[in-house]
């Protein structure tokens, strides 16, 4: 009686067993792991022709058809040059404004934040005390005025009285230099009465450039020193926004490419804050060394900001455009895979077979990727639907969501 039921529960233990393999089978097909798959976790090893698969997934094709797909095809057109770099938004002007005299505020014009324009008064600061120094000084001006005429007047009659053999010679030298110590006088004054006007000059300040003014820490009556350098010391900042500089690093290996276009003409760069916010400039400068650290050179594009949408500080993508590549095969940048040996794409061959082609990029840019081997003009590729293909997968190539299917010639049974 032990021994029947020993056997009956070996017979249950190998039913189990191969229930299981079966199951697992069944599990490997529906995830696209194909026999080969389910013949390696029985122990047996897979066939050649899928072990020579350069990309891809491996196996066999879906067993409940094919598989559809959405596909496009590789058509030559125009792809622009660009490089990508991270900028940073720079005023083309900082100008920090400071006394230039020591004096008092007596009015501030301008209000902080605020849009202001070459030449407009800002600070008004005391200058009772320069302008009279400016009355005495006319004063003193007059008086040299009337000596030099007398003294001209000495010495044209000095020169006469000599002709007439009235006078001395030392008499006619006498007048002469008493009339050119007058008319240094005069010069001297008028030098100081220059000065003094320049320095009234000081009292008013005003915006050397246009653009926006910062915070202004100091208000009317504030006492303002010139030996005061500290940073609490500066009455306000302007920036200048329009235009303004949007400064970036690109790789070095780009310089040589920068150069020869910027020779040829004006370079654009584009400063992209976000997809509805974009500004449009050309490159105004390049710093004549490559950091050594980075192995980078620093560019600076100047681009028109009347809209203010810069602002200086702010970090913003860069694109520099350095040309455009005629007639470059490009596609979509989903329809590109990366496997272990490197990017690869699904072609369709004979219109209903999946083919894994290995393929180099050029580069990657608005969403598209430009083939630079791989690809001939005319091929399909896969853009939808790759999760599912493997090498050699039938397919079934339907339209893009959202677009009716197309009517078919051939009527379904």
């Amino acid at each position: 009686m032990r021994m029947v039921r020993l056997a009956v529960l070996a017979v249950i233990a190998v039913a189990v067993g191969g229930a299981g393999y079966v199951y697992r089978d069944q599990v490997a097909q529906r995830l696209g792991f194909g026999a080969a798959a389910s013949a390696a976790e029985k122990g047996s090893a897979a066939s050649p022709a899928a072990a020579a698969q350069p990309q891809g997934r491996r196996g066999r094709a879906n067993p409940g058809g094919p598989v559809p797909v959405v596909v496009t095809a590789v058509t030559p057109k125009p792809m622009p040059i660009i490089v990508e770099a991270v900028g940073t938004v720079q005023s083309i002007s900082s100008v920090t404004l400071k006394t230039r005299i020591d004096s008092q505020i007596v009015k501030v014009n301008v209000q902080e934040g605020a849009l202001v324009k070459e030449g407009d008064l800002l600070f008004e600061l005391d200058a009772r005390t320069l302008k009279a120094q400016l009355a005495q000084i006319e004063a003193q001006i007059r008086k040299d005025q009337a000596q030099v005429e007398q003294a001209k007047r000495d010495t044209v009659r000095a020169g006469d009285l000599l002709t007439k053999g009235a006078g001395t010679v030392v008499a006619r030298d006498t007048n002469f230099t008493t009339q050119k110590a007058a008319e240094a006088q005069l010069e001297a004054d008028e030098a100081m009465r220059q000065n003094i006007l320049t320095q009234i000059s000081y009292t008013e300040i005003r915006a050397p450039v246009s653009g926006r003014i910062g915070s202004i820490p100091y208000k009317a009556g504030t006492i303002l020193r010139v030996g005061d350098n500290t940073a609490t010391s500066v009455l306000a900042t302007i920036n200048q926004v329009d235009p303004i500089f949007v400064q970036f690093a690109i790789p070095q290996v780009f310089l040589p490419d920068l150069r020869a276009a910027m020779a040829k003409g004006d370079v654009k760069v584009t400063a992209i804050v976000d997809d509805n916010r974009k500004q449009s400039g050309s490159m105004a400068f390049i710093e004549n060394n490559v950091d050594p650290n980075t192995g980078t050179v620093t560019g600076k594009a100047k681009i028109d900001n009347a809209n203010e949408g810069l602002w200086p500080g702010q970090f913003v993508k860069a694109e520099i455009m350095l040309g455009t590549e005629p007639n470059a095969l490009a596609v979509p940048a989903p329809a590109v895979q990366l496997g272990p040996q490197g990017p690869y794409v699904f072609v369709i061959k004979d219109g209903n077979t999946a083919e894994v082609r290995p393929v180099t990029i050029s580069r990657t840019q608005g969403g598209e990727s430009v083939i630079a081997s791989g690809l001939k003009a005319g091929e399909q590729v896969v853009v939808d639907g790759q999760l599912r293909l493997v090498n050699g997968a039938p397919v079934a190539v339907r339209p893009p969501q959202g677009e009716p299917p197309k009517a078919s010639a051939t009527p379904r049974g």
